[in-house]
């Protein structure tokens, strides 16, 4: 008999996060411990268990500028070798505590440099944080591999310059470039410059489209920029009409994402929060995974959605019925997507992914 889809085993099935936020999930606690280090006074409240509350209240506006606010806090106490460190070995530890045996874990260099640090000091501190943060995990008994991936702020002016940092630490622990912030107003073509830079050093390419802005995002990201991969993707479905016979016809949009596997990296929680789908119900995931589009799961915010990787597979899992063969389809999806040699993805999925989920099946 399979074993039930239990939070708990769950939990303890091997998963694979390309699309979280080193910056969006801090552990509340060290939010506290670090604003005293850092002498930052602007935090709502000191307590632990009630920032946590207010995080995600704070993120449940339905709004993605306003959602994008709350980072003002985590970011306020990441600005020291130190605090950087720290809050990227607690992210590794949490990570394979839930699980995750392979992670992609995104950060904006430029945004942590207030204290004095330069932009390769930032990655480096980063990079050695995930390092121990893996090590403690392998010495708890959960094997966890972590990529970093840079991100430019879409609104800034310091793409190109992000760029050439990705590609100067890629043999250490950078695995790709992104941008990220407000969609709207901000287009992915105002970063030319870069995405080219990254493309002509053979270097990986993920970009946040289709989460508040709609298929012009999308478009430019993949036939402008270049993208190998979509973060959130969510509005790629603007371009599906269902017909009078009830069948999903595609646009050449859709059915280009689709065709040339591109993956997405679908963040349902995030998503309700941001205004980009009204209920996970209604969430795009179901019809875009019944298509099979290249669907991933992924957590974006932990602090900010108040979730998990097992939490969201879990909330899918309810809403709309799925397997341990979906949550393997899933899983196994991302682990292709990832922006690692193909050897490494490879041994993943045959010696780590296939095997558990197949005793799961079993």
């Amino acid at each position: 008999m399979p074993a039930p889809l239990s939070p708990e085993n769950i939990r303890n099935a091997p998963k694979v996060l390309l699309h979280d936020h080193l910056d969006g999930g801090v552990r509340p606690s060290s939010i506290v411990e670090l604003s005293d280090a850092v002498g930052y006074r602007s935090l709502p409240t000191r307590d632990p268990g009630e920032l946590a509350e207010w995080f995600l209240g704070a993120a449940h506006s339905g709004s993605l500028e306003r959602y994008l606010e709350t980072f003002g806090h985590t970011v306020a106490v990441m600005q020291t070798a130190e605090a950087l460190h720290r809050v990227a070995a607690e992210c590794a530890e949490d990570l394979a505590a839930d699980g995750v045996v392979y992670a992609e874990v995104r950060f904006a260099p430029e945004l942590h440099t207030e204290r004095g640090l330069d932009l390769d000091q930032v990655v480096t501190n980063v990079l050695e944080g995930f390092a121990a943060g893996t090590a403690r995990a392998a010495a708890a008994g959960r094997s966890i591999r972590v990529g970093c991936l840079l991100t430019a702020m879409r609104h800034a002016a310091r793409s190109r310059e992000i760029a050439e940092l990705a590609v100067r630490h890629r043999d250490a622990g950078v695995v790709g470039f992104d941008i990220a912030g407000a969609e709207k107003g901000f287009p992915p073509t105002r970063h030319l410059d870069a995405f080219e830079y990254v493309r002509q050093q053979n270097a990986h390419v993920t970009i946040h489209a289709g989460e508040a802005f709609g298929l012009p995002s999308i478009w430019e990201a993949i036939q402008w920029c270049g993208a190998h991969r979509l973060g959130h993707g969510v509005r790629i479905v603007d371009d599906i009409t269902l017909g009078n016979d009830g069948l999903p016809a595609l646009g050449r949009l859709a059915a280009f994402v689709r065709d040339t596997r591109i993956p997405l990296e679908m963040c349902p929680t995030s998503n309700i929060q941001t205004g980009a789908a009204e209920s996970i119900a209604e969430h795009p995931i179901g019809l875009l995974t019944k298509l099979r589009f290249r669907v991933t799961v992924n957590t974006d915010n932990r602090l900010m959605s108040g979730c998990t990787m097992t939490s969201e597979l879990a909330t899918l899992v309810d809403t709309f019925g799925y397997d341990w063969a979906d949550v393997s389809w899933f899983t196994v999806n991302a682990m292709k997507s990832a922006f690692i040699g193909f050897d490494e993805r490879l041994a993943l999925i045959n010696d780590v992914i296939k095997p558990a989920y197949a005793e799961l099946q079993a």
